[in-house]
């Protein structure tokens, strides 16, 4: 696991999911959000969808350190909704995340601590539905070998498992790769060491890229 402080957490794409709890209906959808207007105009888009609902609550968190949150009740008991899903945002340790609660009420009362319940329980259910995945800054890094060395070369990136954008065939072989900024001196130590230096390297893109996580281990991440 990368100990880059670029990398966060963020759900795997836009998604929607639904509970029913004591005959009321719960429907979270969660989207990424980029900034705070991204975020009011999913808001709006997924409270004119459900109209005709109870409440749509809402919560969001933007940026890597939570700069910006905001949570509404809409109408709910005050603390019961907004706040316990952006807990529950932060819990999983998401970022750029808006989740938009829309609640049918059935008829039997919840009582705050239940509503609290359904509400953070919502999202963390959407969550792991949707999936999650780590976005980690990386360096594209192309290696040029020579076609001798080639099976050496493809069993060491196999082995750790490193991620191969592109590889070109002609003279030698050019092999594009992404590492974690802080894996980037080892894999080079490694390869020079596997191929007695006969090696080029050059250091080309940064971009994040993303990675599943494990359903359920959000809080080991």
């Amino acid at each position: 696991m990368s100990t880059n402080k670029n990398d966060y957490l963020t759900i795997k794409q836009n998604g929607e999911s639904q509970l029913v709890i004591k005959k009321s209906k719960f429907i979270c959808n969660l989207a990424r959000n980029e900034n705070e207007h991204q975020a009011q105009e999913f808001i709006e888009t997924i409270s004119k969808k459900y109209h005709d609902a109870t409440h749509n609550t809402y919560a969001y968190t933007i940026g890597q350190n939570d700069e910006h949150v905001k949570a509404s009740d809409n109408g709910e008991p005050s603390g019961t909704a907004g706040i316990p899903e952006l807990k529950a945002l932060q819990l999983m340790n998401l970022k750029n995340v808006t989740a938009v609660v829309t609640r049918y009420f059935g008829g039997i009362k919840l009582g705050a601590g239940g509503l609290i319940r359904a509400y953070s329980n919502s999202v963390t259910h959407a969550a792991q539905e949707i999936g999650v995945v780590r976005k980690c800054l990386q360096q594209e890094i192309s290696v040029e070998i020579a076609y001798a060395n080639l099976d050496r070369i493809n069993h060491y990136l196999e082995q750790k498992q490193v991620f191969v954008s592109n590889r070109e065939f002609a003279t030698n072989v050019k092999i594009d790769v992404f590492l974690d900024l802080d894996k980037i001196g080892d894999f080079k130590n490694e390869i020079i060491e596997i191929l007695s230096n006969n090696v080029t390297f050059t250091a080309g893109q940064k971009r994040y890229n993303e990675i599943p996580i494990i359903a359920n281990n959000y809080h080991e991440q």
